[in-house]
């Protein structure tokens, strides 16, 4: 294991970001038993209980084998927020590095791992009135309109997700300028550490092959329809619930389409939010990219990191 090396730029911190099924947490888990390191999860479903196979989360033997944080944390009655997350992350990160061990931030939602390292943008007060005029309109509307007032927030959220359309059209048209520019104004930074961040960018066609297997193996019986069942049962309905792939297990619930065409509209759902994701983090310039799955380019990572740890990189 290599020595974590705290330089005049702090503790070491390692990111494994990327699009969804390119292979993060699987990564994040090899070189963590290797590095002796506790992993924070960075994914914006994972952190509510009882939805497990729509998010993917990593299976019970790898959190046994490793520590993982921020998954689980709240209820899918709660807003959980970016700023939540956050709060929280930074509170697992001091954590870690207290204990002496390699945190390492693994997942893809974009914007909490901007949160995360880069703090928040100082948001203009709420506008009760407009958000609830806004409310009443489809999220399909409302993703036109963020389209036209910020098309790089237009981009990363999903046409579905109607409380963060809102949110982003709110801010957008108090601040009268696109809510991304106010993401990189005026922002509380995350100090103490010195990061390396690690992007994975396998190829297109067989990442999208990837993502509609798993799609696709969400649906078989019992699966996804069977757990969203459940959680209608216990907690009614939920935004959290309008996510990807639950979404679709609603829709098959209420008898609006058969698993055929929710498998169909999940894996489309996915394969655009993948691409959504290589949109935002093609942006971020200090990113090593690895080309390949991350079961591909274990050994390159780790010696990337090994150097890092070291205070070569």
């Amino acid at each position: 294991m290599a020595a974590l090396v705290e330089d005049g730029k702090g503790k070491p911190l390692v990111v494994i970001a990327g699009p969804t099924a390119s292979g993060k947490s699987g990564l994040a888990v090899w070189l963590a038993e290797r590095l002796g390191g506790e992993i924070v999860s960075c994914d914006s479903v994972a952190v509510y209980r009882g939805m497990e196979i729509g998010t993917a989360k990593p299976s019970l033997e790898d959190r046994a084998r490793v520590p993982h944080h921020l998954i689980d944390v709240a209820e899918p009655t709660e807003a959980f927020t970016a700023g939540d997350y956050s709060r929280m992350g930074r509170e697992a990160l001091a954590g870690i590095s207290g204990r002496g061990q390699l945190p390492i931030v693994a997942g893809g939602t974009g914007l909490y791992l901007r949160a995360l390292l880069d703090g928040l943008f100082p948001a203009p007060p709420a506008q009760p009135e407009l958000r609830q005029r806004l409310r009443q309109r489809s999220s399909a509307h409302l993703h036109r309109v963020l389209g036209r007032l910020d098309p790089a927030a237009a981009a990363l959220i999903h046409a579905n997700d109607q409380s963060k359309l809102v949110r982003a059209i709110e801010v957008s048209l108090a601040a009268r300028r696109p809510m991304t520019e106010l993401w990189e104004a005026g922002r509380e930074a995350l100090t103490g550490y010195r990061i390396l961040r690690i992007g994975l960018r396998p190829d297109r066609a067989a990442l999208y092959k990837r993502i509609d297997r798993r799609a696709a193996a969400m649906f078989s019986v019992p699966g996804i329809v069977e757990e969203t069942s459940e959680l209608l049962k216990e907690y009614g309905e939920q935004r959290a619930f309008t996510s990807l792939g639950y979404a679709e297990a609603g829709a098959v619930l209420r008898g609006e389409m058969g698993r055929d065409e929710a498998v169909r509209q999940a894996q489309q759902g996915h394969r655009n939010y993948a691409k959504r994701q290589g949109t935002w983090f093609r942006r971020e310039t200090e990113f090593r990219w690895l080309e390949g799955f991350g079961e591909d380019v274990r050994e390159q990572a780790l010696r990337v990191v090994e150097r890092f740890m070291a205070g070569d990189a």
